[in-house]
């Protein structure tokens, strides 16, 4: 990467310009396909708005310009179901609400880690040995790649706005509960490992305490469980399209499959103690280990 000698407020504004092109951009795709499919013209305005961002990282030369995609993209999708259906139900209004607050969150603690345009993240420096092959891995893989699983984890919501009619129910209930109780785990482990990193007076130390100590990952159980929670809202509003869980299974996959598996090679690159941590503690599910005993599964 360049030398970019720029501080965190100016990075924060480039940033912050690369998604209002990226909006702007996918505003006139919408509008150009206003006719079409509400689900497919969402995932074209999707797209476009992806690579727009992507080509900002490109320029800019670090791909952690995309990192706040994740969390920026779903309100603007939601918000564009709602204005075209045109429905307003409680339902509807009840879910954007909880992925409001989910998105603000989950972008205010990565504008609280990123250090600015000098500052990438660790899970794409590995790939920089490719050379000129890097870019299109980081668009496929680190762009467009989450760009799908996310979308996927919207289309959990479309039959709520599609089918708003349906009175509140035992699902919507379901769906609030998992919902805040999601946002409630990842906004505690967060703020337990900035007080861990911040005040711990040797770098091998490991955090075991808290919600860290019921599982390696709580911030990533959390993340899951919002997204299942987000489905329930879709299913309250028609069981018969319950396909839609395919969202919250993919970005299931996504953290068991990629995120924890990285993050626990990592972990154990510069934690050898970590291997202990791992032998006694849950990867995902925050569950008590009893005392002395191993455990491996999730």
């Amino acid at each position: 990467m360049p030398d970019v000698r720029l501080n965190r407020l100016q990075s924060q504004l480039i940033c912050l310009l690369a998604y209002v092109v990226a909006a702007a951009v996918a505003f006139a795709v919408a509008r150009l396909l206003d006719r079409g499919s509400l689900l497919w013209t969402a995932a074209a305005a999707d797209l476009a708005a992806t690579i727009v961002v992507f080509v900002f990282s490109l320029i800019l030369d670090n791909s952690s310009v995309y990192d706040p995609y994740w969390s920026v993209a779903p309100v603007p999708i939601l918000v564009s179901w709602l204005v075209a259906t045109g429905g307003f139900s409680a339902r509807q209004i009840i879910a954007i609400a909880l992925v409001a607050l989910w998105a603000v969150r989950l972008t205010m603690n990565w504008l609280r880690r990123w250090h600015g345009l000098a500052d990438e993240d660790w899970r794409y420096a590995d790939y920089r040995r490719l050379g000129a092959g890097y870019w299109p891995v980081s668009f496929l893989g680190f762009h467009l790649f989450p760009t799908i699983i996310v979308f996927l984890g919207c289309i959990s919501l479309l039959p709520a706005f599609l089918s708003g009619s349906r009175q509140l129910g035992i699902f919507d209930l379901l769906g609030i509960v998992v919902t805040l109780g999601a946002i409630w785990i990842e906004t505690i482990a967060d703020r337990q490992l900035r007080s861990f990193i911040r005040t711990r007076t040797d770098p091998a130390q490991i955090l075991s305490s808290g919600v860290w100590s019921l599982c390696r990952h709580p911030n990533y159980f959390g993340e899951v469980s919002f997204w299942w929670g987000l489905w329930l809202f879709g299913l309250a509003a028609n069981p018969s399209w319950w396909w839609t869980i395919v969202g919250p299974v993919a970005v299931t996959g996504l953290f068991l499959g990629v995120s924890i598996p990285m993050m626990d090679r990592r972990l154990l690159a510069r934690h050898p103690g970590y291997a202990d941590v791992i032998a006694t503690r849950s990867a995902f599910v925050p569950i008590p280990a009893p005392r002395g005993a191993e455990r491996r599964a999730l």
